[in-house]
Order: C-alpha cells, then structure tokens, then sequence
C-alpha cells in the first residue's frame, strides 16, 4: 500500500478568491501554522496535534460540546466558516464518529487548506464551497447536532448571518438538544454582542456566553462565544473552573446573566 503523502505547507502570500492568505510558521515548531485571510488572524493549525488549538475561543466553543456529548456519540456537525478547519479537525479527534461540514465561501482557500494540512477525509470532514446562510437554508430539518458560526469580513459577522430569520433557519436544522454556538467578534461597547444575546435568546430555552472578564466588561475588542439551545446548556459541575484555570481565564455567564446583558436590545431582523 503506498502511503500518503505528508501535507507540507510553504510560507508566503497566495492570492484567494476573497483577498489574499498569508501562511506563517510557528516560531521553533515547524509542525504548527498560523493562517491570515486579508491581514486579519484566521486560524492556527498543529499537525503533530489536531487537539491542540491555539486560539482560546476555539476551546470555548469546544469546551461546551465536550461537556453536553461523551467522546462515543456521533456529533453531526456543521462549521459555518471554514478557514483552516481547526475546530472540525479536533471534533474528528475528539468524537471519532462525528461527522463534520465545513462550509467555505472561498473555493480557492478551500482548496488550499486541503493541501496544506492534510485533513480527514469524508465523512469525518467534508468541506462545502458556498455561503452560510444559503447552505443552512438548504439542509433538511434536524440533520445537525452542532452549528458552529465563525465568519467574518474584516473584524464583523456579515448582517445576513445575523438576523432572527437565519437564527429560525439554524434551530430548524438542529437536532432537539443541539446546540448554536457563535463567535461573535466587537468593539468595547459590546452593543453588536447585546444585540447578537437578544437575537439567540429570542429563538432558545437556554443559552450561556464564555468570554474573559476585560471583554465582557467592554475595556478590549475580541470574542465572545454565545451559545442557545432548548435543552440546558454547561450542566457540568467543572466547566466553570477549567474555564477559569485556562490560558486565558474565561468566565461562564448562565441563562439569566445572558438575558439581562441583552434586555435592552432587539434582536437583529433582515432588512
């Protein structure tokens, strides 16, 4: 049996369909690579080490998986925002019977990242070329267990992938206890992440937020991780205290500290 080749990423610019990717290797790990798309981080990658992921809200969004499905069940899940398929390559180390669709509005970085970093093959990971709300609109009903969104142009989520309609489109095609997990990127005045909480917690039973305290006291740009769903959300007892004992100590805002932070926002609608 001849074996495969190794993926072997090469430093430089490549020009995209929407701009241009910058691929840069780790200083002294030659197995490690960070991904810009127009200037802006994207996603890291270690290819000794799918579970290694380098970028906190990553592991934010993963933690609370983790603490709803054991590592037996098979997590169906769909990755709106593709970049370097960091999140869907852990769950397929994570949940070896999960089965993950990145979808990539860029065919070219789409292509690229097949190249450069060896990912699993389908049906662990496949990757769809098109735009998120168009593909979430056309699964069928309860076919996902996880939707992941993480798209951006620039520092912001586009509008359509805000709004109320598309959050309806994303509770359509989750599974009864799935679970909607947003990064959601904004300034210190946080009025984007109130409204985006409004938005989620108009459409789910429960949600939850993980972000650092600086963040969510609006002294930085950066990330917060927003979750809904209908059935409850970070039920174990040690999610609040490895959040706290990571890289970057995250708190856990439950069901009612998300409602307050929004009540006087509106959610987001399509114009």
């Amino acid at each position: 049996m001849v074996k495969a080749a190794e993926p072997k990423p090469v430093p430089g610019e490549y020009s995209i369909d929407t701009g241009l990717a910058e691929l840069e290797p780790e200083p002294g790990n030659p197995d490690s690579w960070l991904l810009k798309i127009n200037g802006m981080q994207s996603s890291h990658i270690d290819l000794a080490d799918p579970l290694r992921l380098e970028f906190e809200y990553m592991r934010w969004i993963v933690s609370l998986i983790e603490d709803r499905w054991s590592q037996s069940s098979r997590v169906r899940a769909l990755h709106l925002g593709g970049g370097a398929c960091s999140v869907a390559r852990y769950l397929v180390a994570k949940f070896p019977d999960s089965r993950n669709t990145v979808v990539e509005i860029d065919a070219a970085l789409a292509n690229y990242v097949r190249e450069w970093f060896g990912l699993p093959k389908a049906p662990l990971l496949k990757i769809r070329v098109g735009e998120a709300r168009e593909v979430t609109t056309a699964l069928s009903a309860g076919s996902r267990d996880v939707i992941i969104r993480d798209v951006f142009s620039g520092r912001f989520t586009p509008g359509p992938l805000l709004t109320e309609e598309f959050v309806a489109e994303v509770k359509r095609v989750l599974s009864t206890d799935g679970i909607y997990l947003l990064n959601c990127g904004d300034a210190p005045s946080l009025a984007n992440a109130r409204r985006e909480a409004a938005t989620v917690a108009a459409a789910f039973a429960h949600t939850a937020i993980i972000a650092d305290p600086p963040m969510l006291k609006g002294r930085r740009f950066g990330n917060i991780v927003l979750a809904g769903s209908d059935a409850p959300l970070a039920t174990g007892a040690g999610l609040p205290r490895a959040l706290l004992a990571g890289a970057m100590p995250a708190t856990l805002w439950d069901d009612a500290q998300v409602r307050a932070f929004a009540r006087s926002h509106q959610p987001f609608k399509d114009q």
